[in-house]
């Protein structure tokens, strides 16, 4: 394989990592659905299960979506990845890479404007990538958690923009 095409896949497959992160925090499940494989795919989230991307995207919408009394959303998501170590698998003479693997770690942080609390924890991602009609999409997707710290907020100020200024949480 030719180190030009190792790296332009490393480059999409990054691109397609942070589209997903994008996609959860912006409370998107469609942009979240569209970084999976049609159909099959395994993901699981710790806590959240084993599924298959379309019922994942159910329990995305359950809780990304879900609101607060003041009609803005519940919690606040803020995902960050980062130290990619992505292998890209030699395809067999003359075609393009098909297939990789990856591993991530996220640094997370979530605002629950409901309970009143905010939980920073991080993890690793362990991720199967595959070209599907012609992009790179994941067919698994595994996050293993680490460590977690959760807190009050105790009177903080969260500032929310689908909302009409800033919201006192006590």
């Amino acid at each position: 394989m030719q180190l030009e095409e190792e790296n332009r896949a490393r480059l999409a497959i990054q691109q397609l990592k942070y589209r997903y992160w994008r996609a959860c925090d912006a409370k998107d499940p469609d942009g979240f659905r569209a970084c999976f494989v049609a159909s099959g795919g395994v993901l699981d989230f710790g806590p959240l299960g084993r599924t298959d991307p379309d019922t994942m995207v159910g329990i995305f919408r359950q809780i990304a979506l879900a609101t607060a009394p003041d009609g803005g959303p519940r919690v606040l998501d803020m995902h960050h990845g980062f130290m990619p170590a992505i292998t890209v698998e030699s395809p067999g003479p003359g075609g393009p890479p098909t297939r990789a693997t990856g591993t991530w770690t996220l640094q997370f942080r979530q605002v629950d404007r409901v309970a009143g609390t905010e939980t920073v924890s991080t993890g690793e991602y362990t991720d199967v990538y595959v070209v599907e009609e012609g992009r790179w999409v994941m067919a698994e997707c595994l996050f293993t958690p680490g460590w977690s710290i959760t807190r009050p907020l105790d009177g903080a100020t969260v500032t929310v923009p689908e909302t009409a200024g800033a919201e006192a949480v006590s």
